[in-house]
């Protein structure tokens, strides 16, 4: 499925879609959470030594373009890029000790950001929330060094 519309899209754009593009957009696409490029890389040449990190660089900055990745950057500042299934949308909590990621949905949520633009007149193209905080065993942690301090 997504293979097609990835070739619609180029095509649209008036770009080719290569062997090393469809390679890498399927390796990047079966790949679960918040990946480095780095880490992308080499996923890919495992499978296909030849295409280069140039290449996997590029093809990323295309289908974050595409609308087929999203980049992140959280409180590390490291580059970081995950798949967006069509029509999906989920939010962050990012844990400032562990740097633990946790995904999450509500509708709710989502609702009283499109009741708020409404009000003000604004058409919502793209957003993202990113809550910054500490997870339950990294609080835990930094409770009990309280208590013992």
């Amino acid at each position: 499925m997504e293979s097609s519309r990835f070739k619609t899209r180029m095509s649209e754009e008036g770009l080719k879609s290569t062997r090393q593009r469809a390679e890498i957009l399927e390796i990047f696409l079966n790949s679960a959470g918040h990946q480095n490029l780095g880490q992308i890389y080499a996923r890919v040449a495992k499978t296909d030594p030849k295409i280069g990190y140039t290449t996997v660089y590029r093809t990323l900055k295309l289908l974050t373009r595409l609308g087929f990745a999203a980049q992140r950057k959280f409180a590390d500042g490291e580059t970081r890029y995950e798949p967006i299934p069509e029509g999906a949308h989920h939010d962050h909590l990012i844990c400032l000790r562990c740097g633990k990621i946790i995904e999450f949905e509500d509708d709710h949520l989502e609702s009283l950001q499109n009741r708020i633009a409404r009000r003000h007149g604004f058409d919502i193209f793209h957003h993202r929330m990113e809550l910054y905080g500490y997870c339950r065993q990294c609080a835990r942690k930094k409770s009990s060094i309280r208590r013992k301090g």
